[in-house]
C-alpha cells in the first residue's frame, strides 16, 4: 500500500501537466514568387536585410534556379529593407533595394507562449537595375504558404 500512494501521486501530477507546443521559431516568412521570361531565375540571387540598430543579415545566400523563395520578416519594425544581389554567369553583380512597409499585429497561440507577429504589407518601393516590377499578391503575411510578393526581373542582356 505504501508503494501505491507515491505511484498514484506521480500519475496524478503527470495528468495535471499540459503539453503546450510553443513554436521554436518566432519568425514569420514572406513568400516570394518570380514571374516573367526570366523565371526561374538563372542568375545567382542573394538577399540581405538592412536592420535598424543591428548588423545587416544575409537571409538568402546564393540561390540558383529560383522560382520561389522565403524570407523572414523583421519582428515588429514598420519597414523591411532588402538588398537583392544578382550575380550572372560572368560574375557581374547588380543590386536592387526593396522597401516593404508593413504593420505588425501580435498573434497569440497560447498564453504560455511568446507572441508571433503577423504583418500586413501596405506598400512596396524598389530600384530597377534588375527588377522590372514588384506586386503585393497577398498583403497578410502569416504562417500559411501563399505567395505574398511577386517579382518580375528584367531579361538578362
Amino acid at each position: 500500500m505504501r508503494k501505491i500512494i507515491p505511484l498514484l501521486a506521480l500519475l496524478t501530477a503527470m495528468c495535471a501537466c499540459s503539453s503546450i507546443d510553443c513554436p521554436l521559431n518566432q519568425s514569420v516568412y514572406a513568400h516570394y514568387a518570380m514571374e516573367g521570361e526570366n523565371a526561374p531565375l538563372k542568375d545567382t540571387l542573394s538577399v540581405i536585410a538592412i536592420r535598424q540598430n543591428a548588423a545587416d543579415t544575409t537571409l538568402l545566400n546564393s540561390k540558383v534556379n529560383a522560382s520561389t523563395f522565403d524570407v523572414p520578416m523583421s519582428y515588429t519594425g514598420g519597414e523591411d529593407i532588402l538588398i537583392f544581389e544578382m550575380t550572372d554567369t560572368n560574375h557581374v553583380t547588380r543590386t536592387d533595394t526593396l522597401h516593404l512597409l508593413k504593420t505588425s499585429v501580435p498573434h497569440f497561440e497560447s498564453m504560455e507562449c511568446s507572441p508571433v507577429f503577423f504583418h500586413t504589407l501596405t506598400d512596396v518601393s524598389y530600384t530597377t537595375h534588375t527588377i522590372e516590377a514588384v506586386t503585393i499578391s497577398k498583403p497578410l503575411v502569416n504562417n500559411d504558404t501563399e505567395t505574398n510578393i511577386t517579382i518580375t526581373f528584367k531579361p538578362r542582356d
